[in-house]
């Protein structure tokens, strides 16, 4: 089993087709790379519910209370 120092770990992005550069010192060498994390800048479904269901709720509060408000100014008007 292959041994790996932490130092030797490093982060890199990969391009739109999934691919990473290692850089010019891995140049005609055999190399293994491990897949150890995946992070996407995307976000997953239920993330996208969740916001999409706390931003109708947020939207539905803020009607409520211009309703509110929009009832008083009507209402001072009248007088």
């Amino acid at each position: 089993m292959t041994k790996v120092d932490a130092r030797d770990l490093r982060t890199n992005e990969t391009d739109d087709r999934g691919r990473i550069y290692l850089g010019t010192e891995y140049a005609n060498k055999r190399v293994t790379v491990a897949v150890v994390e995946v992070e996407s800048d995307h976000p997953d479904e239920d993330e996208l519910a969740a916001a999409y269901r706390e931003a109708s709720e947020s939207a539905e509060e803020l009607a409520e209370e211009w309703d509110e408000a929009s009832d008083e100014a009507w209402g001072g008007l009248d007088k």
